[in-house]
């Protein structure tokens, strides 16, 4: 067991910040996007769905975004609030910025893409002037992904949530979320992933994005060299995920920790990591063992993949308990 020091007496679990999209996921399966005639409209974007995921898991969270003064930005703070989000520090953009949308394309069960028209998009128009104090200190933990740190003013909000996050005693969660194609170049991504990384308490990402965050390196680094990097700074916990072969997370105190994964009927591979995050963040709340917090991330991965959507797809904890009470586990060799 590691815990964490969530402030117990506060009204807000989990604020997310950051992007909120519209995924438009394809309705004919096995076929390139060329051929594919129509789609579904779902509530999108990595902040958002780790944000609905942990309402669903019974947590209270809110949310900091900025969405387009129109349907489509209606629609996400409508679906929001479904899911009993506080939606009172979501923005409505006045410039003409648009709703980001995410086309994805299932070719197979392993072969999946995003097609992403992010230009003068709301969300990344975020400014410190959405960002409130008051409502930071509120809140046990503040979740942010990487794709907020893509472009100003968003990238300073985010880091202006930081602040008021670490002042106040806030426990701070990175999921990485590297998206190549909302950066200009890798470099740009890699110093401001960095600094963001610095001000953390948790770093979840996959081997390849943290092997991204250290291209400045001179030699490739093991997960335990890269979780050791981040504990010199505020870094409690770094999980690092290696897709089918399982999770590894570290802990400041020197312990590291497991876990496998669950045999499933693929659908889609997007979706798999805003689930996990989701359920291994409830399992922090819950003062798990961190092996059992992972489980339950790679549970409601595995129920998630095997669905249509991202958002609406995220399960209720007896969705996962029974799920995981008949999955077949796959564990790490």
């Amino acid at each position: 067991m590691y815990n964490l020091d969530f402030k117990e007496d506060r009204p807000l679990d989990l604020i997310g910040i950051g992007r909120l999209c519209i995924d438009l996921n394809a309705d004919q399966f096995n076929r390139p996007m060329e051929e594919t005639k129509s789609f579904t409209k779902y509530v999108g974007g990595s902040p958002a769905n780790i944000t609905i995921g942990a309402a669903r898991l019974g947590l209270k969270p809110g949310f900091i975004g900025k969405v387009s003064d129109d349907q489509m930005g209606r629609f996400i703070v409508d679906y929001l609030k479904g899911d009993q989000i506080d939606t009172s520090n979501i923005a409505v953009d006045h410039t003409g910025a648009v709703t980001g949308l995410a086309f994805t394309e299932i070719k197979s069960p392993e072969d999946c893409s995003i097609l992403m028209y992010r230009d003068n998009v709301a969300d990344l128009k975020l400014s410190t002037d959405d960002v409130s104090e008051d409502y930071v200190k509120n809140v046990k933990a503040l979740h942010i992904s990487g794709t907020a740190l893509a472009a100003s003013p968003s990238r300073e909000a985010v880091f202006l949530a930081l602040e008021y996050a670490r002042k106040h005693g806030v426990v701070v969660i990175f999921d990485i979320d590297y998206r190549p194609y909302t950066w200009s170049n890798d470099k740009e991504t890699a110093t401001y992933y960095n600094l963001a990384a610095e001000k953390c308490d948790v770093i979840i990402g996959t081997r390849d994005e943290f092997d991204m965050m250290e291209q400045f390196e001179k030699e490739k680094k093991t997960d335990e060299e890269t979780a050791s990097k981040w504990f010199s700074h505020n870094a409690e916990i770094v999980v690092i995920k290696h897709g089918s072969k399982g999770s590894f997370a570290y802990t400041k105190d020197g312990h590291s920790h497991t876990s496998g994964t669950f045999k499933t009927k693929v659908l889609k591979t997007f979706g798999a990591g805003d689930s996990y995050a989701s359920a291994f963040i409830y399992g922090l709340f819950q003062q798990w063992d961190l092996s059992k917090a992972m489980e339950y991330g790679s549970a409601s991965a595995a129920i998630v993949i095997s669905r249509h959507s991202c958002s609406d797809a995220m399960p209720t904890a007896n969705e996962i308990d029974n799920f995981m009470a008949k999955a077949e586990r796959q564990e790490i060799s």
